[in-house]
């Protein structure tokens, strides 16, 4: 159960980052002005993203890869699919929640709508990146 939470989860953790670098890509190129809805788009992305790092973890510590992992690290190294489980999603997931983090504590400190929009698409792109490229694609379109 844990599992399908999490992974049902997840898309509305993409859902909502891809709109919130959409929407700041869109501050940018429209030379808008950073109203109380970004930041209300920015904060509620970084709630988003942080209730899944917490159901993540609780999934991973009771998953069979992580138990794997503990067993016989060399042969979880060995085996592709079972290192990305174990190891490379995990790894990439808790920097693209460090980075959104990150992008959320930095806009706060921008004087100007333009850096503000920037810092966003910046930190919350780069782990919009790092989440679709370490998507176990392959089980999450198996429920």
């Amino acid at each position: 159960m844990m599992k399908d939470i999490h992974s049902y989860w997840a898309y509305i953790v993409v859902a909502i980052l891809i709109f919130a670098t959409l929407n700041a890509i869109s501050g940018i190129t429209k030379k808008k002005t950073f109203t109380d809805k970004d930041l209300r788009i920015g904060l509620f992305t970084l709630i988003v993203a942080h209730i899944q790092l917490l159901i993540g973890l609780g999934w991973y510590f009771m998953s069979p890869a992580y138990k794997a992992l503990k067993a016989d690290t060399g042969e979880v190294m060995g085996d592709s699919s079972l290192r990305l489980l174990a190891v490379e999603h995990p790894l990439l997931m808790l920097v693209a929640i460090a980075l959104i983090t990150i992008g959320w504590s930095k806009h706060k400190k921008k004087t100007e709508d333009t850096a503000k929009f920037k810092t966003f698409v910046i930190f919350y792109g780069l782990a919009l990146f790092l989440i679709l490229i370490r998507i176990p694609w392959s089980q999450w379109f198996n429920l």
